[in-house]
């Protein structure tokens, strides 16, 4: 029993305050405090200038994401090297200007073939362990209340909320199966409204001397917390290397490529970045489509058996080396096929929940029907509604499905505005609006037959 829309949105995602993310993530005071060698972010330094000519203090100190007195130390190192020059102030910029010199120029050359990386300064892997196991999302309990501020204006069943619900606590797989347009899709990526809070998510992180990007501008939604100047004291605010964004949520489908689950390396320009499932950390993790990618589903299940197990995640660079970072997401898989085809019961047992949407009462339909009558501005007639139900649906033996009030009403709203300039659905648009949605086995002379999305 299944669901709709009306997007339910939950709290705002500002809820662990600015005092937390100070304590997760303290501002780097020192040198020492970002967890980089004095090499590495001097090269960084260089790639900047490379990019930009000059720089003033104050403009490399926002590239990186560093402090001023930190910067200023990397370059008096690179000075000492003579890798960088000082040149005379700009009167649009002010302050003392910087810039390579033919040595620091080949420098920076050297160290772009060997990451082409130019960005904020990264944040070392074991910080960021540390951090993503401290705000895990595991830790993060799911109540009732949560699931029906979530859920407010979906149409679910109640026992299917209580499943869900929790689900989201146990820290296990979730997959999510039954017919096309049950609501499968729709319900899984709602999910990630069950947590308003906000999280750290780093622009790179460092393995060694390499940088993975792992800031997707795409996935991660940052949040404005309105700091004023007063937070780029040294002792105020959060490391800024870490973006304030609401716990990510990755939807992938049938696109899904094993390829996708590993660090990809861009060889022209020399630079990784995060797989799919580490961008997801900390947060929500659906695969849809299960079965329809062009990767096995057993290798899909099998990618993930052991990151479940040891709640990490194991990957590995273009050159070889292997390093493992945690694993922390609620993985959903959401499919349309019945779950003994995707794989035996071996498998299956390794997933914790397996939930089954089926199809709607007829008061879950009603529901759904007047609130698609009220987004698309068309008044509610309960005959139409009569004759949808037991005509259509009735005489040709469809389930009722959330999907298709949505459909059926779209298609006869644009049907009137078509024919009539105006905005309507009566007993001959939903016919319409039928003979175009499904497709039908039978002559059309025959009052009723075999239909199937069309």
């Amino acid at each position: 029993m299944t669901l709709h829309n009306n997007m339910a949105h939950g709290q705002p995602a500002d809820q662990i305050g600015i005092a937390r993310l100070r304590k997760l993530a303290p501002r780097p005071r020192n040198l020492g405090d970002t967890g980089l060698t004095l090499e590495f972010l001097g090269d960084l330094v260089c790639k900047h200038l490379l990019n930009h000519g000059t720089l003033s203090l104050a403009e490399l100190a926002s590239l990186m994401r560093l402090s001023g007195a930190i910067v200023e130390n990397i370059l008096e190192f690179i000075r000492g090297e003579a890798r960088v020059e000082v040149r005379p102030a700009r009167p649009d910029v002010p302050g003392i200007l910087y810039a390579l010199t033919d040595r620091g120029r080949s420098t920076a050359l050297d160290a772009m073939l060997r990451s082409g990386y130019v960005g904020p300064a990264p944040v070392p892997l074991s910080h960021y362990s540390r951090i993503a196991r401290r705000q895990s999302i595991h830790a993060r309990s799911v109540s009732r209340d949560e699931m029906a501020r979530a859920f407010a204006n979906v149409v679910l069943d109640d026992t299917l909320v209580v499943q869900l619900g929790a689900s989201m606590n146990s820290g296990r797989a979730i997959l999510l199966y039954g017919s096309p347009g049950t609501g499968k899709t729709f319900v899984s990526r709602h999910l990630t409204n069950v947590f308003p809070d906000a999280t750290l998510v780093p622009h790179a992180i460092a393995v060694g001397e390499n940088v993975i990007q792992l800031f997707d501008p795409l996935i991660h939604k940052t949040l404005d917390f309105g700091l004023d100047d007063s937070d780029h004291i040294l002792d105020r605010g959060h490391d800024p290397r870490f973006l304030v964004c609401e716990r990510p949520a990755v939807v992938t489908g049938g696109e899904l490529t094993a390829e996708m689950l590993e660090v990809d390396f861009e060889p022209s320009a020399r630079t990784y970045e995060a797989p799919l499932q580490l961008k997801a950390n900390n947060g929500v993790f659906v695969i849809d489509d299960l079965g329809r990618q062009r990767v096995d589903p057993r290798t899909v299940f099998n990618r993930w058996i052991v990151p479940l197990e040891e709640k990490s995640d194991f990957l590995h660079l273009q050159s070889g080396r292997h390093f493992s970072v945690p694993f922390d997401v609620v993985l959903i898989f959401s499919t349309n096929i019945h779950p003994l085809e995707l794989g035996d019961e071996a498998f299956l047992r390794r997933i914790g929940y397996k939930i089954r949407f089926s199809a709607l009462s007829p008061t879950q339909y009603e529901q759904i029907w007047r609130d698609v009558c009220l987004q698309h501005e068309v008044d509610f007639d309960p005959e139409v509604l009569d004759f949808v139900i037991n005509e259509l649906h009735g005489r040709s033996a469809v389930d009722l499905l959330p999907c298709h009030p949505r459909d059926l009403i779209g298609m006869a709203v644009d049907q009137s505005i078509y024919a009539h300039s105006v905005r309507a659905i009566d007993v001959d648009s939903m016919r319409w609006a039928w003979s175009n949605y499904f497709v039908s086995f039978k002559d059309e002379t025959a009052k009723a037959g075999n239909v199937l999305p069309a």
